[in-house]
C-alpha cells in the first residue's frame, strides 16, 4: 500500500528513464572534462580516479537538487518531489545518505518498494525520506 500522494509505479520509471539519460549527458560532459585535462582514462590508476570522480558529479548533482528544491529536472517534469517523513526539503545529510544509500543498494532498493507498505524506496526508508506527488500546475491567466 503506498502512500495517499505517493507516485505510482508508471511515473517513477518514467522519471527514472528521464533521469537516466540527463546523467548520461552530464557524466559525458564530466568525462570530456577530465579526458582533455588528465588525458586518457583506461588504465588504472586513473580509471578509478575518473569512476569516483563521475560518482561524485552524479551525486553532486542530484543531493544538490534534491537540496535545492526537492527536485531534479525528470522529477519536476513527473511532478514528483522528494521530501522528508514531515514534508519538508531535506537536509544536506538526507541528501547525501540518501545518495550513497542508493548507490550502495541499487537494484534492491528498488525492488524493496515493491513489497514496502508505503510503497518506500530501500534508501528512503533509512534516510526517513518519501516521494510526493506534486499537484498540476494551473496555467496563469
Amino acid at each position: 500500500m503506498t502512500l495517499p500522494d505517493s507516485p505510482r509505479w508508471p511515473r517513477r520509471i518514467a522519471a527514472m528513464l528521464y533521469e537516466a539519460l540527463l546523467l548520461v549527458a552530464i557524466l559525458f560532459f564530466a568525462t570530456f572534462l577530465f579526458v582533455i585535462l588528465l588525458g586518457s582514462a583506461t588504465e588504472p590508476p586513473a580509471r578509478y580516479i575518473l569512476q569516483g570522480y563521475l560518482w561524485l558529479v552524479a551525486g553532486g548533482y542530484l543531493v544538490w537538487s534534491w537540496r535545492h528544491g526537492g527536485q531534479t529536472l525528470a522529477m519536476q517534469t513527473w511532478r514528483i518531489r522528494v521530501t522528508n517523513r514531515q514534508g519538508a526539503a531535506l537536509d544536506w545529510r538526507q541528501a547525501c545518505l540518501r545518495y550513497v544509500l542508493a548507490s550502495v543498494f541499487f537494484g534492491v532498493g528498488f525492488l524493496w518498494a515493491l513489497f514496502d507498505r508505503e510503497g518506500l524506496y530501500l534508501h528512503d526508508r533509512l534516510t526517513g525520506c518519501r516521494l510526493q506527488l506534486e499537484p498540476p500546475k494551473r496555467p496563469s491567466k
